[in-house]
């Protein structure tokens, strides 16, 4: 007996030290060849970040060294904001998206969930929205608060849990065998009561914000896209209402009108996948700062990647719709986020996405604005993410070469700091 008391009393006399010693951690300043200043497209020569704590304390090309500060060289590279994934899906992995959620339990998905979210901070993505767990419910609170405890390594999170969808709408089982009673994987809402219902019980499991499938499914017909909505202006602006009530916000998927529309009438924060948007809604949203997020990679993905053919020559259909409705999406001012719908393709490589905005059409400093700006603005963490400002949260990311010449030097990562932590090195 007196062993053990003795044994308790030395542990609780060491938890303290601890303690103290990760409060006390030395200061950092990291020096590369380049800074960017993504608000104003600047780059300085050369570049330095002091980090204290979790961070930024002082941004220059020289910083204050203070005594027992960690000195860390990156050499000839350019240090940026680490970069936003506004629309990814953690509990997808390549291969049969639609089968995987039926045939893998939500235990083994969600250990698959933590590794995908470690291969996306490494790969620079320091912040994410994650779109849906399409049919893993609320399993993606524990993934989020796993990374916020330090558990496992991973990017800040805002979480939907499943998708809300109709019954038989875009995420329903919808081609399996009727008497196998194959669940969706999505959460059913039909009326906007039950939208405000399941977005009650969806908070109360933990969401950050409601996901909702406003259109599906998706075809060309002679040249023009066809997507059914599913929801109302009304239903939508019922849970837009009810998003407010509960200090969250909503993002759609929706490809195409009239589904673009009513989602810009009602007010959502997001419409993602806009593939086609009318003159109308592109007003709404540039007058309300409603964000598309385009996803041209999955689409790019499929066209390489279906079982048949004729599938992938209609996801390459599908595709060439949508750069050319992109570019007038792009001279029309609407305003951008960056999303990959990672998931279905490898995580870790969503930084395509940028390169591929880039290359339909925008500036490469407007593409890396539209990620790491309006990300945080869409993400909710503005001023604290997305710009290298004393105050701001150190989430930052190294890149070869300059983005702003070659915005595919985002797709080689070779520093990650997160947090103030060094993630990559």
């Amino acid at each position: 007996m007196h062993l053990r008391c003795l044994a308790a009393s030395l542990l609780f006399a060491v938890v303290p030290v601890v303690v103290n010693a990760q409060q006390a951690s030395a200061p950092i300043v990291l020096h590369a060849a380049r800074l960017l200043q993504v608000d104003t497209g600047a780059i300085v020569q050369p570049g330095e970040i002091l980090v204290e704590g979790n961070l930024i304390r002082a941004v220059g090309t020289s910083v204050e060294h203070p005594t027992g500060a960690k000195i860390i060289d990156l050499g000839n590279t350019t240090l940026m904001p680490g970069l936003i994934d506004a629309h990814v899906h953690l509990f997808l992995h390549p291969g049969a998206e639609d089968l995987q959620t039926v045939i893998e339990s939500v235990p083994w998905r969600t250990i698959l969930a933590e590794q995908a979210a470690k291969d996306d901070v490494m790969a620079g993505f320091t912040a994410e929205r994650d779109m849906g767990t399409e049919g893993a419910g609320s399993a993606d609170t524990a993934v989020r608060n796993a990374i916020n405890q330090g558990m496992i390594p991973g990017p800040r999170l805002r979480i939907s849990g499943n998708a809300i969808d109709i019954l038989g709408g875009h995420e329903d089982a919808n081609r399996y065998n009727p008497a196998q009673h194959v669940l969706s994987n999505a959460d059913y809402a039909n009326s906007a009561e039950q939208i405000v219902e399941v977005m009650r019980e969806q908070h109360k499991e933990g969401s950050d914000f409601a996901k909702i499938y406003e259109t599906g499914p998706d075809r060309m017909v002679g040249g023009v896209l066809q997507t059914p909505y599913q929801y109302t202006a009304a239903q939508l602006a019922a849970a837009v209402e009810e998003a407010h009530r509960l200090g969250v916000f909503v993002g759609v998927h929706a490809m195409g009108e009239p589904g673009t529309l009513y989602a810009a009438e009602a007010g959502v924060a997001s419409i993602d996948h806009a593939t086609h948007l009318s003159d109308e809604t592109i007003r709404l949203m540039k007058e309300t700062g409603i964000f598309a997020v385009p996803t041209f990679t999955i689409f790019e993905y499929f066209a390489h990647h279906r079982d048949t053919q004729d599938q992938a020559a209609a996801e390459a259909e599908m595709l060439d719709y949508k750069i050319k409705e992109f570019k007038k999406q792009v001279a029309a001012g609407v305003p951008f986020a960056v999303g990959s719908d990672v998931g279905p393709f490898p995580h870790g490589t969503q930084s395509r996405e940028l390169t591929l905005m880039a290359q339909y059409g925008m500036k490469p400093l407007a593409v890396l604005q539209a990620d790491m700006i309006n990300g945080a603005k869409l993400l909710r963490w503005e001023g604290r993410i997305g710009q290298l400002k004393p105050g701001y949260f150190a989430d930052i990311i190294a890149v070869p070469g300059n983005p702003l010449e070659d915005i595919s030097t985002c797709e080689h990562v070779s520093f990650v700091m997160k947090n103030g932590k060094v993630l990559r090195q």
